[in-house]
């Protein structure tokens, strides 16, 4: 299992939940590093260090693993869920193509430990195609012959999320909070910090070895439920307006025709979906403390006094 000597390679560690798995790891010890499509930038951090990669580049992977024992990966592609294909980002693509090419250089590189960022839903029938993605780059995983460990989170959320976040920016300015849907989809919000730690804890704790194991925060919630939190968390009142799901839907098929819409169908169906979690295997394994939504929220969204 891991040590505090780790070399802990993140693919995906520039992003949302990638900065919050780096960050802890270098927090205990461990040499990280992050790889990224983007140019390396120079950081004052002894134990973090950055290398490009991409997963659309596979012959170069290998070498960016190079001195690395664990690899972490928590793949997403720009402006996820909102697929571009014209310009390959795609689940298909990049959750299941990259994670299928990762694992090869990582058994390339002699990596001992593999740990992926799947979600709740991953099926090989699942209705939805990123869950079929997402088993896709499970079966990998599992393939692999290398120790593993597989979360699958319900909705993530934090400072730097692309959900909540940017419904709570228009109500900056909007005297209501738009929301997609009819705000019924009920979520277990688990807290982008509590992700982190469980990827560390799994490192170290040999019951979650090979194990694949559902996260979800302590409350189950509607998405309704949780901007109210959030709006009273950053010390707001404002109502809820909901547009059908259907006639969004409708008015973003066009929109598919550009190399990078802003709104698609398939995001609309993302953004609307249920996400429940079955935690009891996640609290044999790894118990731990998780962050209850308002401690979370108020932890980023809070006034400043």
């Amino acid at each position: 299992m891991g040590t505090e000597s780790s070399v802990v390679a993140v693919a995906g560690g520039s992003g949302f939940v990638g900065r919050s798995i780096v960050r802890e790891l270098a927090a205990r010890g461990n040499r990280v590093v992050v790889l990224s499509h983007k140019p390396p930038i120079a950081t004052t951090d002894r134990l973090i260090e950055f290398r490009q990669a991409d997963v659309t580049q596979p012959d170069r992977l290998p070498d960016a693993l190079a001195g690395t024992d664990t690899l972490v990966i928590c793949l997403g592609f720009r402006n996820s869920p909102i697929e571009a294909p014209r310009r390959g980002r795609t689940f298909e693509r990049i959750d299941a193509g990259g994670t299928v090419v990762l694992v090869a250089a990582a058994k390339a590189a002699g990596i001992g430990r593999l740990v992926y960022i799947s979600g709740a839903g991953a099926a090989p029938d699942a209705a939805r195609h990123w869950f079929r993605a997402k088993w896709r780059a499970e079966e990998a995983i599992r393939g692999s012959g290398i120790a593993y460990t597989i979360f699958r989170p319900s909705w993530i959320y934090g400072p730097g999320d692309r959900s909540l976040n940017r419904f709570l920016g228009l109500a900056r300015w909007l005297p209501f909070v738009p929301q997609i849907g009819n705000g019924r989809q009920l979520l277990a919000p688990v807290f982008v910090d509590d992700i982190g730690a469980l990827v560390a804890d799994a490192l170290v704790t040999p019951a979650a070895s090979n194990a694949t194991l559902e996260v979800g925060g302590p409350e189950t919630l509607s998405m309704d439920s949780i901007v109210r939190a959030a709006l009273r968390a950053q010390g707001r009142r404002r109502p809820i307006l909901h547009a059908p799901a259907v006639l969004m839907k409708l008015a973003t098929r066009p929109l598919t025709l550009l190399p990078s819409p802003p709104m698609t169908p398939d995001a609309i169906d993302f953004i609307v979906q249920s996400a429940q979690v079955d935690t009891g295997p996640l609290t044999a394994a790894l118990p731990r403390h998780l962050t209850p939504l308002a401690d979370g929220l108020a932890s980023y969204l809070a006034p400043r006094k």
